[in-house]
This record gives C-alpha cells, sequence and structure tokens, in this order.
C-alpha cells in the first residue's frame, strides 16, 4: 500500500503578497480572487491573512495602508512537497488548518489543507462499526446563538472566541450557520452588521445523525466539501461538531494497524505512529474543555478501580456534582463566560481530591468522582470541602457559584450505572433540599 505524495495533493492555486503590501492591497487580492485567506510571504517565511484578519482590523481602526509586516499574523509550518501524506499528520496539532507545501529551494509549491489530507484517506480503510456518537467527546466546543442576536456583536465573539463558525439554532433545532466565509461575503458587500444573524446565516443546514458512522461522515464531508459535520440527535437538536481535524485522528489507529502489515514503509514512520497514538489517546480520553476524563474513560478507569476493590476488600465511593442554576448563568453571561465556570469548577476538585481519585466531566454542568478506598463516611467530609471550596470561589463577572452533591459508596456486584443512579438520587435530593449541600445514599432513607 502506498500513500501519495505531498505535491500529488497540494493546491497550487495560491494567492500571495508580499510581506511589504498594504492591508488594503491584501484585502483586494481577497475579494478579488473570492478567497477567505491569503499567503503572505517573506522570503522563505509564510504567513496567513485571513478573514479574521479582516475583523481585528476594522474593529481596531487599523489604517489600510500599513503594511502587513506590521500587523501580528500567523506563520504558517512548511513541508517539502516530496514527502509522504502521513508526513502532513504530524502538523495536525497546529491551530492552522494550513500547511504551506515548499519546494526544494524552500519556495512556494502549493498549499494542503485538512481537506486534502481528508480527501485522501480511503473510507474502506477505516472501521465501519465506530459511530460519531461514541466520538462526540472530541468534537469542538459548539457555538450557538439565536437568529435574532445582532451581526456585529456575534463577529466579535467569533473573533475573540477563535471559532470559525456559529450555529443558529430554534428550540435547540440548527436553522442556519455563519462560517468565514459568510463572513467574507458581508466584509465584500459592506452589508449592515446592526441586523441580526438571520440576514447572514447559510441555510438549511445540512446535518448528519449521530448515529452514522465514521466512514458515512468522511464520505459526507468529502462529497459536501465541507470543513466540519453539524451532528444532530434523533429529533433533529444539536448534538455537537466534529471538525476534519477530529475525523482524521479517528482514522489514525486504522493506519497504524495498516502500517504494520506494510513492513517496508514501518521503519520510517514507526516513531511518528507512536508519538501520534499517545497524542490521540490523550485527545479520546479527555474532555476537550476541562482536560478532565470523559465518560469513556471514566468506564475504563471504574473497571480497574472495581477489580481493586474487590481483590484488596477495600471500600470505594462515588460522588456527584451539578452547579446548581448554571443554565441561568449561561443566559445572564453568555456561553464563552459558562464555560469559564465549568474550568475553574474543574480546577477547584482537582486541587481538593486526593492524588488517587479520578475526576470525570459526566456532561454539561455534572462531574463524576470515583474515590478508591474512601468509605461513605470520608467520602461525605470529602464532598463536604469541595462543595466549600467552589463556593469559596471568586469567578470573574459571575462572582460565586455553588454546587450540590451526592454520595455514595459502591457495593459489591452491583454495576458502575447503579452505582451512578444512586449517587444521582442523593444528589436530586440536595437539589431539593435547597441546593448548596451534600446528601449520601443514607439521607435517601430518612
Amino acid at each position: 500500500m502506498k500513500f501519495p505524495l505531498i505535491s500529488d495533493i497540494a493546491s497550487t492555486s495560491v494567492v500571495s503578497v508580499d510581506i511589504n503590501a498594504t492591508v488594503a492591497q491584501a484585502i483586494d487580492e481577497m475579494i478579488n480572487n473570492n478567497h477567505r485567506n491569503i499567503v503572505v510571504k517573506d522570503h522563505n517565511v509564510f504567513y496567513i491573512f485571513t478573514v479574521l484578519d479582516v475583523l481585528n482590523i476594522q474593529t481596531s481602526d487599523i489604517p489600510l495602508e500599513t503594511k502587513l509586516a506590521e500587523i501580528d499574523l500567523h506563520k504558517i509550518s512548511i513541508i517539502d512537497r516530496d514527502k509522504n501524506v502521513l508526513d502532513a499528520l504530524e502538523y495536525l496539532n497546529d491551530p492552522l488548518e494550513y500547511i504551506c507545501v515548499v519546494n526544494k529551494d524552500k519556495s512556494l509549491y502549493g498549499l494542503i489543507t485538512h481537506t486534502d489530507i481528508t480527501s485522501n484517506i480511503d473510507p474502506d480503510t477505516l472501521m465501519d462499526n465506530f459511530y460519531l456518537e461514541d466520538f462526540l467527546k472530541l468534537g469542538r466546543r459548539v457555538k450557538w446563538v439565536g437568529k435574532d442576536d445582532i451581526t456585529l456583536k456575534l463577529l466579535d465573539a467569533m473573533l475573540h472566541g477563535s471559532f470559525d463558525n456559529v450555529i443558529i439554532v430554534e428550540n435547540r433545532k440548527p436553522i442556519g450557520i455563519l462560517t468565514t466565509k459568510d463572513v467574507m461575503k458581508l466584509i465584500k458587500n459592506k452589508s449592515n452588521l446592526s441586523l441580526s444573524v438571520s440576514h447572514y446565516m447559510s441555510y438549511p443546514v445540512d446535518t448528519i445523525s449521530k448515529s452514522a458512522t465514521i466512514k458515512e461522515a468522511l464520505a459526507f464531508v468529502k462529497e459536501k466539501n465541507y470543513k466540519r459535520v453539524v451532528v444532530v440527535e434523533e429529533d433533529g437538536t444539536l448534538s455537537g461538531i466534529i471538525g476534519q481535524k477530529e475525523l482524521i485522528s479517528l482514522t489514525y489507529s486504522r493506519w497504524a494497524v495498516l502500517m504494520k502489515e506494510y513492513q517496508s514503509e514501518l521503519s520510517e514512520i514507526n516513531n511518528m505512529l507512536e508519538s501520534k497514538n499517545r497524542e490521540y489517546e490523550l485527545i479520546a480520553s479527555t474532555d476537550s474543555l476541562t482536560g478532565l476524563y470523559n465518560r469513556h474513560k471514566f468506564s475504563e478507569l471504574y473497571l480497574s478501580s472495581y477489580t481493586s476493590m474487590i481483590q484488596r476488600e477495600n471500600a470505594m465511593s462515588l460522588i456527584m456534582v451539578d452547579i446548581d442554576f448554571f443554565k441561568k448563568v449561561n443566559d445572564t453571561y453568555g456561553h464563552n463566560v459558562g464555560d469559564k465556570v465549568l474550568v475553574q469548577v474543574s480546577h477547584s476538585l482537582l486541587r481538593t481530591l486526593r492524588n488517587i481519585d479520578i475526576v470525570c466531566r459526566w456532561g454539561g454542568e455534572e462531574f463524576v468522582m470515583l474515590l478508591p478506598t474512601a468509605s461513605l463516611q470520608n467520602a461525605e467530609i470529602l464532598a463536604e470541602k469541595l462543595r466549600a471550596g467552589i463556593h469559596s470561589l471568586d469567578i470573574d463577572i459571575v462572582g460565586s457559584v455553588t454546587v450540590s452533591l451526592g454520595v455514595c459508596e459502591v457495593r459489591e456486584g452491583e454495576s458502575m450505572e447503579d452505582a451512578i443512579g444512586r449517587a444521582d438520587q442523593a444528589l436530586y435530593l440536595a437539589k431539593k433540599s435547597g441546593r448548596d449541600c451534600v446528601k449520601t445514599e443514607l439521607d435517601l432513607q430518612s
């Protein structure tokens, strides 16, 4: 099996300007060629000038006569045109989706993107039994708004939140999308940004069910030439977004298996495979926002901890935590502030827990902690420390938040789902008891 060379998949129709060109000249090139981004050349160093840079210049009142050399541009990584497509995988952790392809003399040959890499993955090499719902944890955070939101405020949120797209929802169902391509049209047409986003969004939104396979998702982005898939639940409500980069990472483990079948190529890429496998294992086991374990990884760690509990005849307990009135935080301050609350609460949990404890973002504003060797009494004491630590946080804009906690001790012979169910019942009791408190399974009996 042979993989294509970079020169075979690179796009050579690249629009570029010199580093000494002005901002006005760069914008004219973008508009005239209908490009969202252009390459800026500084001898053998290359930068990207994007539509988000244009937005930043407009909002910062930077003169259009300013030279690009005076603008803080993003530097693009480079790869030799004679390299194999597998060599491009090491650049997938770069925040930019572009990689400059250069000749041997380091002059510009072309560009490759995640799209180019995706288009050269043979879907027949993928495992058909992997479904999007199993991997939504890898997806990017979704920025979603209502159709009546003002476009100017939305563009500012995209600029400062580094979102390359925004989903417009109604009753939690996607009805439109605004991407950097749409933003380029707004700039080109000098549109009235005080109007609602419903005037400029692209619609309808092409979506894919979370029950689709990874193979089907790759075929979808390849056919539609999309940079992402909008994933929905069976009832059509928004479930998440998975970009090409994440889809590629899902196929990587399969690629590693294929490579072992072709010994002639294995010696050259073995080190790279080991490195990328470690990186993607980390991506697949953690929550992208908080850095905590996700449900999938928690389930694995629970099983090993349960086995150890039985063998050593130790106790083990569970704590469920839910942030009180979190929806009000999102509705009042916005989802970016809500994300900050989730991150700071996560950090507080980690500071209080023991090194052997396992903490997971269970979903939304809920967290689950597994406490090996801890009895119900000890877990309740620790839960109270967690509650007090979070209550004492001073979170920017929001101030303080509170949490409700439910505690149970894991029983021999019961499933993880049953144990979490009992902790969840205790959590519900804490909510009913006024919130900002700890309840255990014993309180359910009184």
